[in-house]
């Protein structure tokens, strides 16, 4: 099979070093990390650049650009839509242009959005507390060059599997967005300065100042020493899919038991602290103990007064914690949440009884979540099945 070197094919382009103090309120579009997930762009809290910006012209982004993470969760692909636009290229974010024929682009996103690709990504990068892949490493990574009859074909196939996920996905989205309306219906809007519930600092409604917690760094969690099976390292990938993947770093029980301070355990709240910054997840009931990675913090609620299910909904849908929580996260390249700031933040604290029946509903949303995850899998295992089969 003939293959064909990245930089032989695209044109690579590097970002600009945008500084945060510059940012207004509409202009062009910065495209950060944050923005570039695995085969989509996520928007949520834009950030804009003056239009007049006269340094940027080299840095502006076309529709239709693929765009790869340098830094962090290295090697996530995605496509920048015309509705993005204008939009300009923030640094240790990298941009690929086709600049031969011998390629069609959608058979470029399927193989760079594939797991292998990104694997090969993540052990390509350099770093400890945080990865960072070279754009060299990339100019040399080889693809697989079909005919472009063959791509057609490929892409056809895959584009019909990869669309059948994302309704999956989209089905999965609007039942967290029930979840949502009935959390508003039944707490009101937190954010409003009128609200009569009870407020606490965060760290006042956990039993112990270790109930706040980060994941272990260096030596500490020794990459060196994960193995096929053993006590999961719970990561990020984990936590922006509510748990629903399983892990893939594991250790032994010996080494969890040096850990044993960074436990996560059933009703804890895992927070993703690089990337997208503040993504919560409750670790489910029927999960054993595992070890949180560096990259992720642990919240243990007093369930006496806050029935963990609503703490997460809360810090997912309040919008004056969320703007707390982005307060104290910082960072010029990718933003990371102060632990000892984010025990600080308030919350509110409505009666228990009232958490309770709002946990309720969200189990029985859950179950109508589940059965729509089961059919995702194998629609998920059937597209990973296929990418194995075209690009090895």
């Amino acid at each position: 099979m003939e293959k064909i070197r990245l930089g032989d094919a695209c044109e690579i382009l590097n970002g600009f070093a945008f500084k945060s103090e510059n940012y207004v309120d509409s202009g062009i579009r910065v495209i950060r990390i944050a923005n570039v997930q695995k085969g989509y762009i996520e928007d949520n809290t834009p950030a804009f650049y003056p239009l007049d910006s006269v340094e940027l012209d080299k840095y502006m982004l076309e529709e239709g650009d693929l765009l790869i993470s340098l830094t962090g969760n290295v090697g996530r692909v995605a496509i920048l839509e015309k509705e993005f636009l204008p939009a300009a290229l923030n640094q240790r974010v990298a941009c690929l242009r086709l600049k031969t024929s011998r390629l069609t682009k959608g058979y470029l996103f399927h193989i760079l959005n594939g797991n292998l690709f990104e694997q090969q990504c993540i052990q390509s990068s350099k770093g400890v507390a945080q990865k960072n892949m070279s754009t060299e490493w990339l100019k040399n990574y080889e693809i697989p060059l079909y005919s472009k009859e063959k791509q057609d074909v490929i892409t056809e196939i895959l584009d019909k599997t990869y669309n059948v996920i994302f309704c999956r996905q989209q089905e999965i989205q609007k039942l967290d967005d029930l979840i949502k309306a009935r959390f508003v219906e039944m707490f009101g809007d937190l954010a409003n300065p009128e609200c009569s519930w009870d407020k606490s600092k965060l760290i006042d409604v956990c039993t112990d100042k270790d109930d706040i917690k980060c994941g272990p760094f260096g030596t500490q969690l020794n990459k060196d020493e994960y193995i096929e099976s053993g006590i999961a390292v719970w990561e990020i990938p984990q936590i922006n899919a509510a748990f629903l993947i399983n892990p893939t770093h594991f250790l032994t029980e010996e080494k969890a038991e040096q850990l044993k301070a960074y436990t996560i355990i059933p009703g804890d709240i895992a927070m993703s602290r690089k990337g997208n910054v503040g993504k919560c997840a409750l670790f489910p009931d029927n999960y054993p103990e595992g070890i949180i990675h560096s990259d992720v913090l642990r919240i243990r609620v007093d369930r006496k007064r806050i029935n963990p299910l609503f703490m997460m909904c809360q810090l997912h849908f309040s919008g004056s914690v969320t703007r707390q929580i982005e307060l104290v996260s910082s960072g010029a390249i990718m933003a990371g949440v102060n632990v000892t700031k984010l025990k600080q933040i308030y919350v509110h604290v409505p009666p228990i009884e009232l958490q309770n029946q709002f946990a309720d509903f969200v189990h029985q949303v859950d179950k109508s979540k589940v059965v729509v995850q089961k059919a995702l899998e194998k629609t998920q295992l059937l597209f990973d099945s296929l990418m194995q089969q075209y690009f090895g």
